[in-house]
């Protein structure tokens, strides 16, 4: 594992960090790209990312604080936005990055599907490179493992584990050529981000069987507890949505 990868006079640079945002930058400058292509301004698709991953940054610690290690978080509260100690977690950062989102789009009377269609692909593609920023910084990794491509995380044990970080990293990039594809054969404003909402819980559901994470419900972990009540509520939104676009055509 490479937790550090470099150093700039001095100063050390982390994997995940700089995966993390360079995952962010490249998903940036090719949504930008989109938008221009269709029609759309660049400069509420900057603020809407800088919105959305600010808040998502708190979203991720916040949930990770509370879910995961709130007996220690609690005796030490003034490193809950210690961004330097390890705690992000994905569905924190989606939820409260949507609804700060949702509220830039409304301030601003932007179409919320059609924006978020355009974004959706991209946060396929930003959550591939922060899952290799994972993998780098030897974190979330997964159960033990006889297959052959087992990989031993170095302070942690000398058992080859599952490298999850690199499935779930593949498997979104997957999901990013996908909705790339769907793009302009949507059927309805709104179907590519559930698409994304539906296809990542899927994933996200798969990967966690064979991931090193806290179980707290009938042998499943929080996440897949999560992505099932996403997974339900984004099936139906994209039923309710179809229906209104057949039923605009009749």
């Amino acid at each position: 594992m490479h937790p550090i990868l470099f150093k700039i006079a001095g100063i050390p640079v982390y994997s995940y960090g700089f995966m993390l945002a360079l995952g962010v930058a490249v998903s940036l400058i090719l949504v930008v790209l989109k938008a221009k292509q269709q029609g759309i301004e660049e400069e509420p698709i900057l603020d809407l990312t800088i919105i959305s991953v600010l808040a998502g940054l708190i979203g991720a610690r916040l949930f990770y604080v509370f879910v995961y290690d709130w007996g220690y978080y609690r005796l030490n509260p003034w490193q809950i936005l210690d961004f330097r100690n390890e705690g992000l977690v994905w569905y924190g950062a989606f939820i409260l990055g949507a609804i700060a989102a949702l509220v830039y789009i409304r301030l601003k009377n932007l179409p919320f599907w059609r924006m978020s269609d355009l974004f959706a692909p991209y946060l396929a593609l930003g959550y591939a490179f922060g899952r290799i920023g994972c993998y780098l910084n030897g974190c979330c990794f997964g159960l033990p493992t006889t297959m052959h491509w087992g990989v031993i995380f170095p302070g942690l044990d000398l058992v080859p584990r599952h490298p999850t970080q690199l499935y779930s990293a593949g498997l979104s990039l997957l999901l990013f050529a996908y909705l790339l594809w769907l793009y302009p054969r949507c059927r309805f404003a709104g179907q590519v981000f559930l698409a994304y909402i539906i296809g990542y819980a899927l994933m996200r559901f798969g990967v966690e069987f064979f991931r090193d994470n806290l179980i707290v419900w009938a042998g499943f972990s929080v996440a897949q507890v999560v992505a099932a009540v996403i997974l339900v509520i984004a099936v139906i939104v994209y039923r309710w949505r179809l229906r209104q676009a057949l039923s605009d055509r009749e």
